[in-house]
C-alpha cells in the first residue's frame, strides 16, 4: 500500500522521537545509546534515519560545536493525535467508542487503565458542566 503522507513516521521514526521526547534534543550518540538500550542499532543506520526525519519534518537538526543536536519538530501529543485518528479511521470506522469497545471486549484494559479512563472522563464532564455554552462536536473546518 502506498504511503499517503510523508510526514507520518515509521516505527523506526517513532522509537527516535520517544528518545528525543523523553531526553530532549540529543546528539547521534546519545539517540543511539537509548535505542541500544532495548536493541541493536547501527550509528549509520541512525544517522540516515535522522536525516530522512529531518526531510519530513519530524526533528531539526541543530549544528553545534562538536557535531549535531536533533530535536523533535513535532510534539508526542501531536503525533499521537494523528496516529490514533489513523487508526480509528482505519480499523474503527472513526469511532472513539468502537476502539474503547475492542480494549474492553478483548480484556486489553487493566484495572488502572479504566480507573484511569473513568477519571478522565469524570473531569471532562466537571469540566464541561462547568462551561456556560453546550459542548456539541463540530462537523467540518471552520
Amino acid at each position: 500500500m502506498a504511503r499517503t503522507s510523508r510526514s507520518r513516521p515509521t516505527d523506526g521514526e517513532l522509537e527516535i522521537l520517544k528518545v528525543l521526547w523523553d531526553k530532549g534534543p540529543s546528539g547521534l550518540s546519545a539517540i543511539c545509546t537509548a535505542l541500544r538500550l532495548s536493541r541493536p542499532v547501527a550509528t549509520t543506520t541512525v544517522a540516515t534515519m535522522l536525516r530522512l526525519m529531518q526531510e519530513k519534518g519530524l526533528v531539526d537538526r541543530i549544528k553545534a560545536s562538536r557535531g549535531s543536536v536533533y530535536a523533535a519538530r513535532v510534539s508526542r501529543e501531536a503525533a499521537s493525535t494523528k496516529l490514533l485518528r489513523r487508526l480509528m479511521d482505519l480499523i474503527f470506522d472513526g469511532s472513539a467508542g468502537r476502539l474503547v469497545a475492542h480494549m474492553v471486549e478483548t480484556e486489553t484494559l487493566t484495572d488502572r487503565d479504566r480507573a484511569e479512563i473513568r477519571r478522565l472522563l469524570d473531569e471532562d464532564d466537571a469540566r464541561a458542566a462547568a462551561l456556560p455554552r453546550s459542548r456539541t462536536k463540530k462537523v467540518g473546518k471552520p
